[in-house]
């Protein structure tokens, strides 16, 4: 007589989306991105004479003040770490800083999309798997760039129209403001955030407790 052999049924082990936003994810970004557009509000005086000096001394050289605009897609990208971060989070900004009122109005919010797409694209490049202080001053950068691609066409006097001169000098100054004031100073911001404990539920957060 022959005995039949059941094989046991395996519970499948279900892996969660990585990439899939939580809860406490879209909450993080509505959070990031009014705080910063509050920076990006104060910012407008500040980085608005800033740009506006040193423009005056170099006709492109008003770029180098661009960067603080540009840090809500870095601190984004770096807390969240998951698509589009970059983008919801710079485009909040935008919004914010446009409703409490500026002089730029609607563009304000166009400029956020297009910059929240460069910095996207630069975590996008890396997969949302590399978050170090070189791919943020890339972000930054990707944002600078982004930005100056939207300003060489839009508005009623387009960059385009300028010289190649102030839009060599514009491209650098903007580059480098991303990489310095978005990149760099967005990281140490998401590292110092982190050391408070605010981002113990995210991998940012857990990354410097086991540095620590």
């Amino acid at each position: 007589m022959s005995t039949s052999t059941r094989t046991p049924r395996t519970a499948q082990t279900v892996t969660p989306n990585r990439w899939r936003w939580r809860v406490v994810d879209i909450v993080v970004a509505a959070v990031l991105g009014v705080a910063i557009g509050l920076l990006f509000w104060g910012w407008n005086v500040v980085g608005g004479a800033w740009f506006g000096a040193a423009d005056a001394l170099t006709p492109g050289l008003g770029g180098i003040a661009v960067g603080i605009w540009l840090i809500g897609g870095v601190v984004g990208g770096l807390v969240i770490r998951k698509p589009g971060a970059a983008f919801v989070v710079e485009v909040v900004a935008a919004i914010v800083s446009m409703l409490i009122g500026n002089v730029w109005g609607v563009s304000t919010v166009l400029s956020g999309m297009v910059q929240g797409l460069g910095a996207e694209l630069i975590f996008a490049l890396f997969f949302y798997r590399r978050f170090g202080i070189v791919v943020a001053a890339l972000a930054g950068a990707g944002a600078g760039v982004a930005a100056w691609i939207f300003e060489l066409f839009y508005g009623s006097s387009p960059n385009i129209l300028k010289s190649l001169e102030f839009n060599t000098i514009y491209l650098v100054s903007v580059a480098v403001s991303g990489i310095v004031l978005a990149g760099i100073v967005g990281w140490l911001l998401v590292r110092a955030l982190a050391a408070t404990g605010a981002l113990s539920r995210f991998a940012a957060g857990r990354e410097l407790a086991r540095e620590i």
